[in-house]
């Protein structure tokens, strides 16, 4: 990820992500983790995201991207998970069993940017190992 230009702006903008499915269900596995990366890589072309990564676990999802300075970290959020949302429940008609309340993903998330202290390839690398076993897990600090 470099630097790049818009309209209006030159950046180099970076967000590590991290959010859970309702009630932090063990929902995210073969078809659906498969397809829930996919629909982060759709969306994130249609609105000029770059992602650097992506770890998806059975129950979170990390995404690593950059994104124009016109989209906050809020709305990079909303606009990932409410798409993907709608897809996923129109895909998978059984999920609606699974999460009960209507919803996929949960309210909150985790933001960060990189800056001095953490880096890229802190972050791709605790995004690579962090689904092994916690003992093993990358520290961040």
């Amino acid at each position: 990820m470099a630097i790049k230009r818009g309209k209006h702006a030159v950046y180099d903008i970076k967000y590590h992500f991290v959010w859970v499915p309702k009630y932090r269900k063990h929902i995210l596995t073969k078809e659906l983790k498969k397809r829930v990366g996919e629909l982060f890589r759709e969306i994130a072309k249609q609105y000029d995201f770059e992602i650097d990564a992506i770890g998806i676990e059975v129950d979170h999802v990390h995404i690593f991207l950059s994104a124009p300075p016109k989209y906050s970290p809020a709305k990079i959020v909303e606009v990932l998970k409410s798409i993907s949302s709608k897809v996923v429940f129109e895909e998978f008609p059984g999920l609606e069993k699974e999460l009960w309340a209507g919803e996929f993903w949960s309210d909150g998330y985790f933001v960060r940017t990189v800056g001095d202290r953490v880096t890229s390839e802190l972050i791709r690398q605790y995004i690579k190992y962090q689904h092994r076993e916690h003992s093993k897990q990358l520290k961040l600090f």
